[in-house]
């Protein structure tokens, strides 16, 4: 029986949120195997000889050298942002952190983003967008504060999760860079830019920060380390991507980004099943308050 191919672009951005949420359990594997700045320079290196010759095929290399100076310094401040500080962290916090965890924590992305779109380019919120976000926030505390909240006022908050909330910061930056110094720029060339950019950034700073040796010491990881690494590249990048942009192009960017709301969940299921994550109360409660939030969050933007 064929499937009907209307169904094609809803799968695959279910698709997308599968390998976006394994990739915290296979960032969790690299941590845990290879220097945190060599491991991300090499994931973005490796990705890089993907996205470039895609873009080259998609005829999008010809426009580059017509952009102007300022949205090339908008492509290294968000390659800045988005990948060199969103990566450092995401390796670096996974190493003190679980991935089931940390892929709940990032469920503050979208709350951050909007709450700072608000107030730099006035955007409305509406009742049903400021309840998700409220929902949203509370789930994040419980599960930071492992069920305890007043932990928090206390500096009850570890190292790893200050790492992750470090790539909300860096994600928030890098979306608003992108709003106000790369509008009109097509979603491939600014993947493709800004991953390249990133990449060199990453390899410069682990060269500085962790020194020679450390790329050498991610390049002789184990096996499993690199399967994991080489799923980063491919998988929870160039082919998330892909059918990422498959999806806008087919249903439109707020239908398609809404299926970002699957992504912690996958990444808690997937990182029980992988790595024998236990799934605590607080993390149940917490990530179920976290994702509807972010899901009512979606619908009151769509009603907007």
């Amino acid at each position: 029986m064929q499937l009907n191919p209307r169904f094609g672009p809803h799968l695959r951005l279910i698709g997308m949120a599968v390998l976006w949420g394994a990739s915290w359990p296979a960032g969790r594997i690299i941590a845990q195997s290879m220097p945190p700045l060599a491991g991300a320079s090499l994931r973005f290196l490796l990705a890089a000889l993907v996205l470039i010759p895609w873009l080259y095929w998609a005829g999008g290399l010809q426009q580059l050298k017509n952009w102007s100076a300022q949205r090339w310094l908008g492509m290294a401040a968000a390659g800045a942002t988005g990948v060199l500080g969103y990566a450092a962290f995401f390796l670096s916090g996974l190493q003190h952190l679980p991935a089931g965890k940390a892929a709940l924590v990032i469920t503050l992305n979208p709350v951050m983003t909007l709450l700072m779109a608000a107030w730099i380019f006035k955007e409305r919120l509406n009742t049903i967008i400021a309840t998700g976000m409220a929902l949203a926030i509370a789930g994040a505390v419980v599960v930071l504060s492992h069920g305890q909240p007043a932990t928090l006022l206390q500096g009850g908050m570890g190292v790893g999760e200050l790492l992750i909330l470090g790539c909300v910061v860096c994600w928030v930056l890098y979306t608003l860079i992108g709003r106000w110094m790369l509008t009109g720029v097509d979603a491939l060339s600014t993947t493709t830019v800004t991953s390249t950019i990133g990449a060199c950034m990453l390899l410069a700073a682990s060269l500085v920060v962790e020194g020679p040796s450390a790329m050498a010491s991610a390049v002789h990881s184990g096996t499993t380390a690199w399967i994991a690494l080489l799923f980063l590249a491919f998988g929870a990048t160039a082919l998330a991507y892909a059918w990422y942009f498959d999806g806008v192009k087919a249903l439109g960017a707020g239908a398609a980004s809404g299926y970002i709301t699957l992504v912690p969940l996958f990444g808690v299921l997937i990182s029980a099943y992988l790595l024998g994550e236990t799934i605590d109360i607080p993390m149940l409660l917490g990530g179920a308050m976290a994702i509807t939030g972010t899901a009512i969050m979606h619908w009151g933007r769509a009603r907007h």
